[in-house]
């Protein structure tokens, strides 16, 4: 850990380490050996995806070198098929470390925002239709397969 996120440890418990471990449902947009690609449930534009790794690591530099690179390529896939499905050439890529910076799931994670930087809506303000993000996550999914 760094030194100014010694007081943040990983917590086994957080949502993200839920999902991983089967504990709770989620829209699946993409899966390999060493990350998931799910839709954020309280998004902040339509086709918010969030990525994560399956290692456990709190921020950026707790994650191991072929963890970000694989959430890169990842995060890669996830932006091209929301290219497609929601003709959007706009994605915001953000990733946040620490509570000062706004992160709020301690478990490192991307989020990829079909928008642009002002029609981007708040952060976690606004829970999603659950049908609305199976669709979405099925058409991604769909485009990332072919």
């Amino acid at each position: 850990m760094t030194q100014a996120n010694q007081e943040t440890k990983y917590d086994d418990n957080n949502i993200f380490a839920k999902m991983l471990n089967g504990d709770i449902p989620y829209h699946k947009v993409f899966e390999d050996d060493k990350t998931l690609a799910f839709m954020d449930i309280m998004p902040q534009a339509k086709g918010h995806v969030l990525v994560i790794p399956k290692q456990k690591a709190v921020d950026l530099v707790d994650l191991e070198p072929e963890y970000a690179a694989a959430v890169l390529m990842t995060s890669k896939k996830v932006m091209q098929a929301q290219r497609q499905v929601f003709e959007r050439e706009g994605i915001i890529q953000m990733q946040l470390n620490g509570s000062q910076a706004g992160q709020t799931v301690f478990h490192y994670h991307v989020h990829l925002i079909p928008s642009s930087i002002h029609e981007l809506g708040r952060h976690a303000v606004t829970q999603a239709d659950q049908g609305e993000l199976a669709e979405m996550a099925k058409k991604l999914a769909e485009v990332i397969n072919a």
